[in-house]
């Protein structure tokens, strides 16, 4: 018989344009969310949310609201539904970078309004700290983290470039950030070590690396002027891929996030040794579709629309 599910939510990459528009015209729950994030940012991010342009979507200081808002919608919707919160029937509730500000959310940990403004400084935060330089990300693919580990300290590149793990998302795919030459450089050499595949990123800035300080350095300013509840589910941080409870701990492994590598593959593996029913909520399968990479007998599920919140209420209906 089924207990609880863990529960995550996506970072950066999972966001399209029209995504929540069925939430927003359709519930008067998830209408509050989008309403709410408008309010505080003073600003149609809504508008953006749902009709675009990509371009303005797409730029790192309106993406992590928007994905962040579309993720605490379906929460939302879920719970009036339900009856229950999110930790009632969840074990374990983390997320994949900014993903673990709507986890943090969901656990209200954070309110919806500081967790808005905190994600919209972020987002600004990371875009500034790399203008007037160029930079990239891109996803290897086809070798697993330990060889991309032992390859990238086996040569050295020029000083003044950068080139490191931001993400191991999975076997068989890691994400590398940096400055535009340093990426290149060591894709090439790990195209010639056996990567099936590299493939180019688009995204505004080089996150979770060292280029990333000065933003950690912003976080660390706003993080500490906000109030972090305790939490009433287990939550893994990216950076330990670890249990961690202690609100001021978290704060500090949030500054850290920004520029340090997500350890997703560890993450999961470390929240599903007892339960392996994993429910990603918010916009697109992106996370679903690594988890599946880690491990084929998790029993995975979506949310991303009010459909996929029905079918979701039935699915899971002994908990709920």
């Amino acid at each position: 018989m089924l207990n609880k599910i863990i529960v995550v939510f996506p970072g950066q990459g999972s966001q399209i344009v029209g995504m929540g528009r069925d939430l927003f015209k359709n519930h008067h729950i998830a209408k509050q969310v989008f309403d709410e994030v408008d309010h505080t940012l003073n600003q149609k991010l809504s508008k953006i949310i749902f009709d675009g342009p990509e371009h303005e979507l797409t730029l790192t200081k309106n993406t992590q609201p928007a994905i962040m808002s579309v993720s605490m919608a379906l929460v939302r919707v879920i719970e009036y539904e339900s009856k229950k919160k999110i930790f009632e029937f969840s074990d374990t509730i983390l997320g994949h970078s900014l993903g673990e500000y709507s986890a943090l959310c969901s656990l209200n940990g954070l309110s919806l309004k500081d967790t808005t403004l905190l994600l919209k400084k972020r987002g600004k935060a990371m875009q500034d700290s790399v203008k007037n330089l160029k930079t990239k990300m891109v996803a290897v693919i086809g070798l697993d983290i330990n060889k991309v580990e032992k390859i990238i300290e086996e040569n050295i590149i020029d000083k003044s470039e950068i080139c490191e793990i931001a993400n191991d998302n999975c076997p068989g795919q890691v994400i590398l950030s940096g400055t535009e030459k340093g990426v290149i450089f060591m894709s090439k050499i790990l195209k010639d070590n056996g990567a099936r595949n590299i493939i180019d990123l688009k995204v505004s800035a080089p996150f979770h690396c060292s280029l990333m300080n000065k933003a950690s350095d912003v976080m660390k300013d706003c993080l500490y002027e906000i109030s972090l509840k305790e939490l009433k589910s287990n939550f893994v941080s990216n950076v330990t891929a670890n249990f961690e409870k202690n609100s001021e701990k978290i704060k500090e492994l949030l500054i850290k996030q920004v520029s340090s590598r997500v350890r997703w593959r560890e993450s999961i593996i470390k929240s599903t040794k007892q339960i392996n029913s994993i429910v990603e909520i918010g916009p697109g399968k992106i996370l679903s579709g690594m988890n599946k990479r880690i491990n084929r007998d998790y029993n995975l599920f979506s949310v991303c629309n009010l459909d996929e919140v029905d079918k979701f209420m039935k699915q899971f209906e002994e908990i709920l």
